[in-house]
Protein backbone atom coordinates (compact mmCIF):
# COMPACT_ATOMS: atom_id res chain seq x y z
CA UNK A 1 0.00 0.00 0.00
CA UNK A 2 1.72 3.16 -1.21
CA UNK A 3 -0.50 5.85 0.31
CA UNK A 4 0.60 9.34 1.15
CA UNK A 5 1.66 9.55 4.82
CA UNK A 6 -0.28 12.79 5.29
CA UNK A 7 -3.50 11.03 4.29
CA UNK A 8 -2.76 8.27 6.79
CA UNK A 9 -2.05 10.82 9.50
CA UNK A 10 -5.34 12.61 8.78
CA UNK A 11 -7.27 9.33 8.91
CA UNK A 12 -5.59 8.51 12.23
CA UNK A 13 -6.62 11.90 13.65
CA UNK A 14 -10.22 11.43 12.50
CA UNK A 15 -10.20 8.03 14.21
CA UNK A 16 -8.94 9.53 17.47
CA UNK A 17 -11.63 12.21 17.39
CA UNK A 18 -14.32 9.58 16.72
CA UNK A 19 -12.96 7.49 19.62
CA UNK A 20 -13.93 10.31 21.98
CA UNK A 21 -17.56 9.28 21.39
CA UNK A 22 -17.00 6.38 23.80
CA UNK A 23 -16.63 8.93 26.60
CA UNK A 24 -18.77 11.81 25.37
CA UNK A 25 -21.85 9.68 24.61
CA UNK A 26 -22.65 9.52 28.34
CA UNK A 27 -23.07 13.31 28.18
CA UNK A 28 -25.30 13.11 25.10
CA UNK A 29 -22.54 14.22 22.72
CA UNK A 30 -21.35 12.32 19.68
CA UNK A 31 -19.61 13.17 16.45
CA UNK A 32 -20.13 11.66 13.04
CA UNK A 33 -17.14 11.06 10.80
CA UNK A 34 -18.09 14.11 8.73
CA UNK A 35 -18.30 16.29 11.85
CA UNK A 36 -14.90 15.01 13.01
CA UNK A 37 -13.43 15.86 9.60
CA UNK A 38 -15.00 19.32 9.77
CA UNK A 39 -13.47 19.97 13.21
CA UNK A 40 -10.06 18.83 11.95
CA UNK A 41 -10.34 21.04 8.85
CA UNK A 42 -11.11 23.96 11.14
CA UNK A 43 -8.06 22.98 13.21
CA UNK A 44 -5.89 22.98 10.11
CA UNK A 45 -7.16 26.44 9.12
CA UNK A 46 -6.59 27.74 12.64
CA UNK A 47 -3.07 26.35 12.76
CA UNK A 48 -2.30 28.11 9.49
CA UNK A 49 -3.90 31.35 10.66
CA UNK A 50 -2.01 31.27 13.98
CA UNK A 51 1.20 30.20 12.21
CA UNK A 52 1.54 27.12 14.36
CA UNK A 53 2.65 23.57 13.63
CA UNK A 54 1.43 20.63 15.65
CA UNK A 55 3.55 17.49 15.80
CA UNK A 56 2.28 14.21 17.16
CA UNK A 57 -1.24 13.84 18.42
CA UNK A 58 -3.72 16.63 17.86
CA UNK A 59 -4.92 18.57 20.89
CA UNK A 60 -8.49 18.21 19.60
CA UNK A 61 -9.32 15.03 21.56
CA UNK A 62 -7.95 16.68 24.71
CA UNK A 63 -10.28 19.63 24.14
CA UNK A 64 -13.20 17.26 23.66
CA UNK A 65 -12.43 15.29 26.82
CA UNK A 66 -11.90 18.46 28.86
CA UNK A 67 -15.18 20.08 27.83
CA UNK A 68 -17.54 17.14 27.22
CA UNK A 69 -19.17 17.38 30.66
CA UNK A 70 -19.88 21.11 30.37
CA UNK A 71 -23.32 22.35 31.31
CA UNK A 72 -23.11 24.73 28.36
CA UNK A 73 -22.48 22.25 25.55
CA UNK A 74 -25.18 20.08 24.03
CA UNK A 75 -25.49 18.16 20.78
CA UNK A 76 -26.92 21.19 18.95
CA UNK A 77 -23.83 23.35 19.58
CA UNK A 78 -21.20 20.64 20.06
CA UNK A 79 -19.34 20.82 16.73
CA UNK A 80 -19.30 24.61 16.60
CA UNK A 81 -18.19 24.89 20.22
CA UNK A 82 -15.31 22.43 19.84
CA UNK A 83 -14.16 24.16 16.64
CA UNK A 84 -14.27 27.55 18.38
CA UNK A 85 -12.48 26.21 21.48
CA UNK A 86 -9.68 25.01 19.17
CA UNK A 87 -9.35 28.52 17.74
CA UNK A 88 -9.24 30.05 21.21
CA UNK A 89 -6.75 27.44 22.40
CA UNK A 90 -4.23 28.11 19.62
CA UNK A 91 -4.70 31.87 19.83
CA UNK A 92 -3.85 31.82 23.52
CA UNK A 93 -0.97 29.40 23.15
CA UNK A 94 0.53 32.18 21.03
CA UNK A 95 -0.65 35.01 23.30
CA UNK A 96 0.93 33.31 26.32
CA UNK A 97 4.13 32.80 24.35
CA UNK A 98 3.91 29.01 24.82
CA UNK A 99 4.79 29.53 28.49
CA UNK A 100 1.73 27.54 29.55
CA UNK A 101 1.39 23.83 28.81
CA UNK A 102 -1.52 22.44 26.80
CA UNK A 103 -3.05 20.85 29.89
CA UNK A 104 -2.65 23.99 31.99
CA UNK A 105 -4.33 26.09 29.32
CA UNK A 106 -7.15 23.57 28.87
CA UNK A 107 -7.84 23.40 32.61
CA UNK A 108 -7.83 27.18 32.81
CA UNK A 109 -10.11 27.51 29.78
CA UNK A 110 -12.60 24.97 31.16
CA UNK A 111 -12.70 26.55 34.60
CA UNK A 112 -13.29 30.02 33.18
CA UNK A 113 -15.80 28.71 30.61
CA UNK A 114 -17.87 27.09 33.36
CA UNK A 115 -17.49 29.42 36.33
CA UNK A 116 -17.01 32.90 34.92
CA UNK A 117 -18.15 32.91 31.30
CA UNK A 118 -21.11 30.56 31.74
CA UNK A 119 -20.52 29.17 28.27
CA UNK A 120 -19.93 32.51 26.53
CA UNK A 121 -17.06 31.89 24.13
CA UNK A 122 -16.70 35.56 23.23
CA UNK A 123 -16.23 36.49 26.89
CA UNK A 124 -13.78 33.61 27.36
CA UNK A 125 -11.71 34.75 24.39
CA UNK A 126 -11.98 38.50 24.63
CA UNK A 127 -11.83 39.09 28.38
CA UNK A 128 -10.97 36.17 30.66
CA UNK A 129 -8.11 34.62 28.73
CA UNK A 130 -6.88 38.00 27.56
CA UNK A 131 -6.44 39.15 31.16
CA UNK A 132 -4.66 35.94 32.06
CA UNK A 133 -2.41 36.12 28.98
CA UNK A 134 -1.33 39.62 29.93
CA UNK A 135 -0.34 38.34 33.37
CA UNK A 136 1.59 35.40 31.89
CA UNK A 137 3.46 37.70 29.52
CA UNK A 138 4.30 39.90 32.51
CA UNK A 139 5.85 36.92 34.28
CA UNK A 140 3.02 35.39 36.33
CA UNK A 141 3.65 31.66 36.94
CA UNK A 142 1.25 30.84 39.77
CA UNK A 143 -0.72 28.51 37.53
CA UNK A 144 2.17 26.02 37.39
CA UNK A 145 1.70 24.72 40.93
CA UNK A 146 -1.95 23.85 40.26
CA UNK A 147 -1.63 22.77 36.60
CA UNK A 148 -3.96 25.62 35.69
CA UNK A 149 -6.71 24.63 38.13
CA UNK A 150 -8.09 27.15 40.60
CA UNK A 151 -6.90 30.08 38.52
CA UNK A 152 -10.20 31.27 37.07
CA UNK A 153 -10.72 34.15 39.48
CA UNK A 154 -7.07 35.19 39.81
CA UNK A 155 -7.33 38.03 37.30
CA UNK A 156 -11.11 38.39 37.11
CA UNK A 157 -11.94 42.08 37.05
CA UNK A 158 -15.68 41.69 37.59
CA UNK A 159 -17.05 41.73 41.14
CA UNK A 160 -19.14 38.57 41.51
CA UNK A 161 -22.22 38.02 43.63
CA UNK A 162 -21.71 36.65 47.08
CA UNK A 163 -24.16 33.74 47.01
CA UNK A 164 -24.58 33.54 50.80
CA UNK A 165 -25.24 37.26 51.05
CA UNK A 166 -27.75 36.99 48.21
CA UNK A 167 -29.65 34.19 49.99
CA UNK A 168 -29.64 36.09 53.27
CA UNK A 169 -31.03 39.20 51.56
CA UNK A 170 -33.64 37.13 49.76
CA UNK A 171 -34.77 35.54 53.04
CA UNK A 172 -35.05 38.96 54.63
CA UNK A 173 -37.16 40.26 51.77
CA UNK A 174 -39.43 37.22 51.76
CA UNK A 175 -40.07 37.29 55.53
CA UNK A 176 -41.11 40.92 55.70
Amino acid sequence: MNRDWMVLLQENQVGKVIETNQTTARYGLTLTEEEAKLILRERKDTLREQRRVEFGDSVTPKIIYEFCDSDFIDQSNYVETIARLQEIFYLYKNEMLDEISDDELLHLMKEQFEEICFGDLDYLEGTCLNNFAQAVRAGYQGYKASAGRGEAYTFDEVKRWDYDLYLETLRELCWR
